[in-house]
Parts: C-alpha cells; structure tokens; sequence
C-alpha cells in the first residue's frame, strides 16, 4: 500500500473579518497561502472542501440586528396581546437576548419550558429526579410553584445557572410580567393565551401545526421575527432569529443570508486561481451529543445553509470490516487487501439497503464534513474560521 494517509481536516488563519469586508477573497487568499507556507504546505485537489462559518459570513454582510428591532417586529404581530413562549431553548448565548427583545415588546410572556431538557439537551432537572417525585413530563403540567416544590433549584452544571430564575429576570428588566409553565405538549399554553410564538428550533413546524389544529389565533415561529428588515436592521428571509448569536449586550448576529452566492464566489475563485474544482459550504453548528452535559450541539436549524452542488447527497460506502468478515473472511495480508480494493473499485453507484453498507453513517454530507468543521474549528480563540479538508472523498482503493 503506497497510500497512508486518508482524510485530513485543517484549520486556516485568516485576518479578523469586519463588516464590508470581500469575504470570498479573504477566503480564498488565506487558502492559497496556507498552501504555500513553510510550515505545512499542500496541494490543492479537485473535490477539496472549503467550509467557512457561519459566524464570520453574517459578520461581513453587517446581519445583525438590536433588542429594539426585535421588540418592533413582536410589538407588530402581537400589539398588545398576552405572548405564549414555547419551548426556548436555555442558553445565554442563543436565546437571553432574543428573548430581552421580545420581552421589550410584550405586556406580559407565558414561558412554557420543556422538561427534563431543552430541546437540544440543555436539562432543568435529570430524568432521575422525574422518577423520583413520580412526574410524567408527557402528561404532567407544572407551574412554577409545583415546580419549585418538587425539584427546588437547579443549575446548569456547565455554566452554573438557573435558567428559569435567570429568564425570569431577562423578562422583568423589560417591564414585562411572566408566568412559567412547565410542558411537553405545545397546545398546553392556549390555556393561557391564543397568541403564541414558537421557539423550538427543529419542531417548529409541528408545534405551529398542532396549535393552529387546536384552535389558536396568532401563531409564528422565531422564523417569521427578523425574516425582513426593521428600522434597516439585518434579517434572514428564511430562518429570522433562528441560528442567531449574542453579538454585544444590546444586539445578536443573524444566521448569514445569500449563502448560495457567496460558495460560489469562493468556488469560481479557487477555480481561477488553481485549476481546480473544490466545494465550499457554509458551516454553523455541528450535529452531535455531547455525552457528559447531554446536549445536542444543532442550535441552529441546519448545520450548512449553503453548499456547493458536490456536496449534496449522503456518504456511499461499504463497511470495510463486513467485507473482512464475511465476504472475504477467508482471505488475509496482500490477498485480502487486493480483493477488498477490487471489490471498492466495483461497488455500486447506490448501496441503499445493501448488507455491505450497514453501519455506515446514514446521514447527508453537509452534516457529516460540517460537524467535522466544528469540532477542528471550534468556537474559542483558535482564529481558524476557514476549515480544509482533503481526502473526503476517497478510500480505500485510492492510491493517489
């Protein structure tokens, strides 16, 4: 075997990104002369793969918008309406200023929490505590004083907070009055108000479904808020306040929008520079649990919201150890590496449903290479807002 090496993700330096800033060259520029550099040069390849974050790609289009717009766009769909509040996800960074916002333009919010969890994995209580005190979260509705009797304070164990007291504090700041309800079931909260805005990320749809089928007045999602400009902020025309971030205390940067022209930029300018084909995607979180605090990593509503056409699709490829196990379990050393290599080099265009391909990742590329990104990436001071990753695409049989 002359080959050694297979998939290799690498993080690349660039300058800081501003707003204004041609990101696309700025990307572009900072791959060719990683490739270039003393310490760790490379060659470019066809179906190499440039994924850039998502952070930086709103930051250079300025998508941010203010407490004040959001509490505009609420203030107009809701006027003066009781504002139900379903299933926010707890964290500081996703949801307190989002919530600041519409607070500002609410008389009064009923919060209703999912439990034990959030719906990315963040718990309220653990599933230990549920059975101790004998509650069922699919049926049992809990107030905030039900709540604090049964389970009294808990913090999150990473970051130390009480969300339900901390949330109830963003609220009041804003002048307006809260009540919490505890719930799984999101037709719940029309006990309280008709007029509901649906927080959860990837079951909005069904939530808003089932509250309209129940009889609500006004229903949106966090889709339909900041899905236009307000007062000349930023928007997103397809997810709103959805996969936005703390940006300072009084703002958040929005999900980038465009996506699709900006991986082409990027694209055509390898393609000039280079010769060569490579796919760009846009990347924000990754799609993965983390096992210690539980929780699901896909705060946004999709891990790339935009991809050049090479990568669309899922993975197709063959367990290597099924082979080694069954079709050729007769075989080893040189043999079986020849037989195996052959059998790669023969495999069909479509393995769905084939034995051979049991166990591998049944997931979409775009979810696949971006979760890579986001764990070589980070979110801390690395400074590698740009991930390239070659070998993606080969195996096994590929010796060049």
């Amino acid at each position: 075997m002359s080959r050694l090496v297979g998939t290799i993700s690498r993080g690349i330096r660039t300058p800081i990104i501003r707003q204004g800033d041609d990101l696309a060259q700025m990307v572009a520029d900072s791959i060719l002369e990683a490739a270039n550099a003393f310490d760790g040069g490379f060659a470019i390849h066809d179906r190499d793969v440039i994924a850039v974050t998502e952070a930086v790609v709103a930051r250079a289009q300025g998508n941010y918008a203010s407490v004040d717009d959001i509490a505009a766009d609420v203030r107009e769909k809701f006027g003066d309406e009781t504002v139900g509040l379903i299933f926010p996800i707890t964290s500081r960074n996703r949801f307190a200023i989002c919530l600041r916002g519409i607070a500002r333009g609410a008389k009064k919010i009923v919060m209703m929490l999912s439990y034990p969890a959030d719906e990315v994995g963040n718990h309220l209580i653990s599933l230990d505590q549920l059975d101790e005190k004998g509650v069922n979260p699919w049926t049992d509705v809990l107030d905030l004083k039900k709540y604090r009797e049964l389970f009294g304070v808990n913090l999150h164990p990473f970051t130390g907070m009480d969300y339900v007291e901390y949330y109830a504090s963003v609220i009041n700041e804003e002048g307006a009055e809260v009540e919490f309800v505890f719930a799984n079931n999101p037709t719940v909260i029309l006990d309280y108000t008709k007029n509901v805005l649906c927080c959860d990320i990837h079951t909005r749809e069904r939530s808003k479904r089932k509250l309209l089928n129940a009889g609500a007045q006004k229903v949106y999602t966090l889709c339909d808020i900041l899905n236009k400009p307000v007062n000349g902020s930023g928007y997103n025309p397809d997810y709103g306040l959805l996969g936005s971030n703390k940006s300072t205390e009084s703002t958040v940067k929005l999900f980038p929008r465009d996506c699709d022209q900006f991986v082409a930029s990027v694209q055509q300018k390898m393609k000039d520079a280079t010769g060569k084909t490579v796919e760009v995607m846009v990347y924000g979180d990754g799609a993965f649990k983390d096992p210690v605090g539980k929780i699901w990593e896909l705060a946004d509503p999709v891990v790339s919201p935009g991809y050049t056409s090479g990568l669309e699709g899922v993975p197709n490829e063959l367990k290597l150890k099924y082979l080694a196990d069954n079709d050729f379990a007769g075989l080893s050393g040189a043999e079986l590496q020849k037989a195996i290599t052959a059998h790669i080099q023969k495999k069909d265009a479509d393995l769905k449903g084939s034995m051979a391909s049991q166990g591998t990742t049944p997931r979409q590329l775009t979810d696949l290479i971006g979760s890579l990104c986001d764990l070589t990436s980070g979110s801390g001071d690395k400074g590698t807002p740009v991930v390239f990753v070659q070998g993606y695409f080969d195996n096994y049989s590929d010796e060049i």
